[in-house]
């Protein structure tokens, strides 16, 4: 088996146009999946604990009599994370303490109380910040079972002091993995109940007799899981809705061409829409990195996924020279960016648009994914043009604060009132006004 990667040269006339198409990813709804979601999350918000109760046992094919038999309860998870074999928990405690101290910096960095200041008249303004009072986190289940997950949605959010966390998570044919147990216990989760799909989006969006509304769902799910948290934004706050994963590798020659076929491998594993591209400006060295990848691909247990992914939605680019490259990624605005070259730092303080950028040889992005600190849930589809990390800014609020004094309320009563007749808007001049002397 081998894989056919397409190639691109930055000179060609209509390198534009193919990267576009090698870029593009239509996110549409499906409309079956979408109807489906509709139909399961109005009778979720209806009939509550009972829906859930059903759709659980048809999708999952757990039977239980009441929502009870579907919750974990803090022994079970505090079991879990105790019969770890030592290697294993060691591990996971790592990582959760390098992800929880880098939150807390970023946390103290943000400044956990807003600001206020007062103006010579004795006008206070400001900002106050809290935390979001319950959160969501929508954990995938069976075969798809990362307790890295567990750690950078839960962890973030008892950062920032969020009273209470709920974690979702299917365990279809009843099977549940303890290594995400484990992670929910060393994380603070307060409550787990065993359910998945849009069931449990509307669960948590709207409340049952079982489970509480929370204000905010975060985390990764399949396609009703995302039609589900799209429909419910509005009525509780969402993360993102995430497209597949992606890697951008910029190198210009000098890191091992194995290290970077593997790299992109990491990426193609995860889903046959996965995207993995390689910009560097040395012919040679792409070629390297092509033998590379058919090499050692007979290895790889996922080798048809990572073939696939790399035939359809893969990519090596030839670039002019490193300049070009870094205005080539802020085109792409990837999800994960790796700069695999000598100074990396000269090149990153070129590039504006990646969700998170990878500096140096040993650098690998799985790193970022697992137990580096930063967090691993990241925009993708070009959407790190706009949009962050997740973080614990994202489990906070602000709220403004005014307290305008007698005195202000002469400067800005007449502004105010001035403003509001031009707006038509006589009783809120009127009430401006009152304050006058």
């Amino acid at each position: 088996m081998s894989i056919q990667i397409r190639r691109f040269d930055s000179t060609h006339p209509d390198f534009k146009s193919q990267l576009a198409d090698v870029l593009a990813f239509e996110a549409g709804e499906d409309a079956a999946i979408d109807s489906a979601v509709l139909r399961i999350l109005d009778d979720v918000k209806l009939r509550g604990d009972a829906a859930v109760l059903e759709y659980t046992q048809q999708f999952d094919h757990v039977d239980a009599s009441d929502m009870a038999m579907l919750e974990i309860g803090r022994d079970a998870l505090q079991a879990a994370l105790d019969q770890l074999s030592p290697v294993r928990r060691a591990a996971l405690q790592t990582a959760a303490d390098r992800v929880r101290a880098y939150h807390e910096r970023q946390k103290n960095e943000i400044g956990s109380n807003g600001f206020i200041y007062t103006e010579a008249d004795g006008t206070v303004l400001g900002q106050k910040v809290t935390p979001l009072d319950r959160v969501g986190i929508y954990v995938p289940g069976g075969k798809a079972a990362y307790p890295s997950s567990v750690l950078m949605n839960a962890i973030p959010a008892k950062v920032a002091g969020v009273q209470e966390v709920i974690m979702v998570v299917p365990t279809p044919n009843g099977v549940k993995n303890e290594l995400v147990l484990a992670a929910a216990a060393m994380s603070g989760v307060d409550r787990v109940f065993t359910i998945g799909g849009a069931q449990a989006v509307a669960a948590l969006a709207y409340g049952t007799a079982t489970i509480p509304q929370v204000d905010k769902i975060v985390g990764p799910g399949n396609a009703y899981v995302a039609a589900a948290k799209r429909r419910v934004f509005g009525t509780v706050g969402i993360d993102m809705i995430a497209g597949p994963s992606e890697i951008l590798v910029i190198c210009d020659g000098s890191t091992d061409p194995d290290w970077i076929a593997m790299d992109l491998f990491s990426q193609a594993e995860h889903d046959e829409l996965a995207q993995s591209i390689l910009i560097c400006p040395d012919a040679d060295y792409i070629e390297a990195v092509a033998a590379s990848i058919n090499r050692q691909l007979a290895d790889m247990p996922r080798k048809e996924v990572i073939t696939t992914s790399l035939t359809n939605r893969g990519a090596m680019i030839k670039v002019r020279d490193m300049d070009e490259a870094c205005e080539i990624a802020n085109l792409i605005a990837a999800e994960h960016l790796e700069i695999s070259t000598e100074n990396p730092q000269q090149w990153a303080d070129k590039v504006r648009h990646a969700g998170a950028m990878f500096l140096g040889r040993f650098s690998s992005e799985s790193l970022g994914d697992y137990c580096a600190g930063p967090n691993h849930v990241l925009p993708t589809s070009r959407t790190a043009r706009f949009s962050s990390p997740l973080g614990v800014y994202d489990f906070q609020k602000r709220s403004s604060i005014l307290q305008v004094s007698e005195g202000g309320a002469q400067t800005l009563g007449k502004i105010a009132a001035e403003l509001a007749y031009g707006e038509g808007l006589q009783a809120h001049a009127r009430s401006a006004e009152y304050r006058l002397k």
